[in-house]
């Protein structure tokens, strides 16, 4: 009886153990799916009230365009301005229409409306192109080079003289706006020399400061100046140390 009874003892710790353990398996379980389904039911909700304000601002949409359209053409430029982007609103959270089509649009109505001096760096992107590159011993529109960071933003332009380097860069917004600045850590690195500092800006911000583009889609562009490269480098990186700004090999000769 002895014997039994301490059989049954040692037994019983060991059989609650492997209890306790299975049943917080079962709770833990009980619980995640509970959460799951509030998720879940959360997420519908969320996209049932989504699709009730989409109804909801539809006419507003289509009425802005229209009267985009009529003041556009009436030649009532700065109306159809504030049409369009009323429009812009509503669609760049709801999505009715094609984007594209509409910051094309406001993009045009900024010079007819003579805002090219004031307003976002949007506007300013002519004068990031100089009317001289003659004082540059090497121009190239278009260069080569390798980039494998998944970025929006491209080099248009290199422009290499005994006093400075010219980097001249596009970016498209994917958003309303969105800001977009230089990190003032960035630095280029030619095949034949040390690093070059970053020493100035044309038309965008160094952070923390941010440049604003105000709608989808509309392309903003910069030049970043560095220090000169050697004369005999064929070619040189771009990097902003953790980020997608990885530009390999970007030809100079």
């Amino acid at each position: 009886m002895f014997l039994f009874a301490l059989g049954l003892v040692s037994y019983m710790p060991a059989h609650a153990q492997w209890t306790h353990y299975d049943t917080h398996k079962t709770i833990s379980g009980v619980f995640g799916a509970i959460n799951h389904s509030i998720e879940s039911a959360e997420r519908k909700k969320q996209m049932e009230i989504f699709a009730q304000e989409k109804a909801q601002y539809e006419q507003s949409f289509k009425d802005a365009m229209e009267s985009a359209k009529d003041y556009e053409g009436g030649e009532y430029w700065e109306d159809a301005l504030n049409k369009y982007e009323e429009a812009a609103k509503l669609n760049c959270k709801y999505e009715y229409s094609d984007q594209r089509q509409i910051s094309r649009k406001i993009s045009d109505l900024y010079v007819k409306v003579g805002r090219t001096e004031d307003g976002p760096s949007i506007l300013n992107n002519d004068k990031v192109t100089l009317a001289d590159y003659s004082k540059y011993r090497y121009v190239r529109e278009n260069p080569v080079y390798v980039n494998k960071k998944l970025t929006n933003t491209k080099i248009v332009r290199v422009a290499c003289s005994d006093t400075e380097t010219r980097l001249e860069m596009e970016c498209e917004a994917s958003r309303m706006n969105e800001g977009w600045f230089i990190n003032g850590k960035g630095y280029i690195k030619g095949n034949k020399g040390g690093k070059q500092e970053l020493t100035g800006v044309e038309n965008i911000t160094v952070a923390p400061a941010t440049t604003k583009i105000p709608w989808p889609y509309q392309k903003l562009r910069f030049a970043l100046i560095f220090q000169p490269l050697p004369d005999n480098a064929t070619e040189f990186d771009f990097i902003v140390p953790s980020s997608a700004w990885q530009f390999k090999n970007i030809k100079c000769k």
